[in-house]
């Protein structure tokens, strides 16, 4: 991959110049002299700025008669279709940290919960002995709102650490914006077919 090595002065002028002028930026950069400052190394910008994919419902279920949710764990992404399809919605999300905790295929939410209390599980408890249960509240790692799936430990929750959203950072979960899950939460019923990608 080709690099880029720029002095903090030059990176900086070219990136004021490129929110106005990207073509006199291209070719300003060459002639600014390199300072005594150090360096700063500019890897190679990819040209799509989103990871999220684009995903159709008919590639994963033969029938939308009842709302459906896709949790694509590439690109860290939920998406949302409403009965017959008349609203779609595309929820930013974290997802699991490794293959090993990732559970894919067809499940349902079975259970949902405003306020859900934590526990953790014993594999868990294993890689972190100070993991506790934890009740309702700002430092729940569940967030503001869970819906359970029919798969054993697997939840589409909340977080109060924004941090963890557009990361693998859960043990197997799929974690939204309290407020995302929130209005996510008053748009499933149970019963909601689910597919984890």
């Amino acid at each position: 991959m080709a690099r880029i090595i720029l002095s903090r002065r030059a990176a900086l002028a070219a990136g004021a110049a490129s929110l106005f002028a990207p073509a006199i930026a291209r070719a300003g950069t060459q002639d600014i002299p390199m300072a005594d400052q150090p360096a700063i190394v500019a890897p190679q910008m990819r040209a799509n700025i989103s990871s999220f994919r684009e995903i159709d419902w008919r590639d994963h279920f033969d029938r939308l008669d009842r709302v459906t949710l896709i949790a694509d764990t590439v690109s860290k992404a939920l998406h949302y279709w409403a009965v017959d399809g008349a609203d779609y919605r595309l929820y930013p999300t974290s997802v699991p940290k490794s293959p090993e905790l990732t559970r894919t295929g067809y499940t349902e939410i079975v259970r949902k919960k405003i306020g859900p209390s934590w526990t953790p599980t014993p594999s868990m408890i294993a890689a972190d002995p100070s993991l506790h249960a934890m009740p309702p509240g700002p430092d729940n790692p569940l967030g503001t709102h869970a819906m359970y799936l029919s798969w054993p430990a697997y939840i589409i929750h909340g977080t109060h650490d924004t941090r963890k959203i557009g990361r693998k950072s859960s043990s197997g979960c799929i974690g939204l914006f309290n407020e995302q899950i929130e209005e996510l939460f008053g748009l499933c019923p149970i019963g909601t077919q689910v597919k984890l990608i």
